[in-house]
């Protein structure tokens, strides 16, 4: 039964304010830190495979990528989830990234990707790819992210410095060869 503008309004709300102290929550406006809108690029976020702590991508890899950031090749992966394989359907695909919030760099793909199917919500860490559903826009978390949501879904890993992802300008994903 479809349901009126005012009702998804009311359902909308309350996950929009939770966002939105989520975000304020987890703002860092120490002078080390880059603002939100100090660079015009955006995505990326996870720690690098000598952290030690193994990404949620490591536990369910669906396939390997190649991702090329300002024209570096690194190494990435994407998990198994109806997200990642409809953004792999995608493939080839070319972002400019800006800054978010001073925590991840963000691109627009051409469409909205499927939620179908979502797993449990995880709060993102450094170098993971992550899709916000609500702005269909894709994520890479250079600092860890706010606390989980179901509207952040967590697509894969890239295995990269957080200092990289937090300048890239502009990323390329392909399929692995």
């Amino acid at each position: 039964m479809p349901s009126t503008p005012r009702q998804a309004l009311l359902r909308a709300a309350p996950a929009a304010a939770l966002l939105l102290l989520a975000l304020a929550a987890c703002s860092n406006n120490t002078p080390d830190s880059p603002s939100p809108g100090a660079s015009s690029s955006s995505a990326g976020r996870q720690e690098t495979a000598a952290s030690g702590t193994p990404s949620r991508s490591d536990r369910n890899t669906a396939m390997d990528i190649r991702v090329t950031l300002d024209g570096r090749a690194v190494d990435a992966t994407l998990n198994d989830s109806p997200a990642a394989r409809d953004l792999a359907t995608l493939l080839p695909l070319t972002l400019d990234l800006k800054d978010f919030h001073g925590t991840e760099r963000i691109g627009d793909p051409p469409r909205k990707l499927t939620t179908d199917g979502a797993p449990e919500p995880s709060a993102p860490r450094v170098g993971d790819i992550a899709y916000y559903a609500p702005w269909g826009n894709l994520a890479l978390f250079y600092q860890d992210g706010p606390s989980a949501s179901s509207d952040l879904l967590i697509l894969g890993h890239i295995d990269v410095a957080a200092d990289q992802l937090a300048q890239a300008q502009r990323i390329t994903i392909e399929p692995a060869s």
